[in-house]
């Protein structure tokens, strides 16, 4: 972990005769960190380190629509496509490699997140079942059926 200095480009307010009256509020909370502290993430990128009261996970409300249905799901805005798939799963009896999730116009992976995205509260995503495995389900029952003439 990296420790560096922060340094204050503005007047402090003890000059200015007032005490902390007229500071701004986020100037407030300037004064007290000392010292910002950094961590490395897995894909190697520095960024500052998140403190315990900025750990609050915003969950988001979706609606999926398909074809003849609507549905609302609230989930974790940092959750993938695929996590989004195992729940509708549960809701449309769908299994998740049956589905596909189309937002903005186009699909989307099973890896990608929510939120990079773009996924917001209140946006709409289209719920489609895979066609090639839609065939292929006709097929195995067309099979599996004997054929009356």
């Amino acid at each position: 972990m990296i420790k560096l200095s922060l340094k204050r480009f503005s007047r402090s307010s003890s000059k200015l005769g007032n005490g902390n009256k007229g500071a701004h509020p986020a100037e407030k909370d300037c004064t007290s960190i000392s010292e910002i502290k950094w961590e490395l993430r897995t894909s190697g990128m520095l960024v500052q380190k998140r403190e315990s009261n900025c750990l609050v996970e915003e969950m988001i409300s979706i609606r999926v629509s398909t074809v003849s249905q609507c549905h609302d799901i609230s989930i974790d805005a940092t959750s993938t496509f695929g996590e989004l798939k195992m729940i509708l799963s549960l809701v449309t009896f769908l299994e998740p490699k049956e589905q596909r999730l189309l937002f903005k116009g186009r699909e989307r992976d099973d890896n990608e997140f929510l939120h990079m995205v773009g996924v917001r509260d209140k946006d709409k995503v289209l719920l489609l079942e895979d066609p090639a495995i839609k065939e292929r389900k006709l097929l195995g029952m067309a099979r599996g059926q004997p054929i009356s003439v």
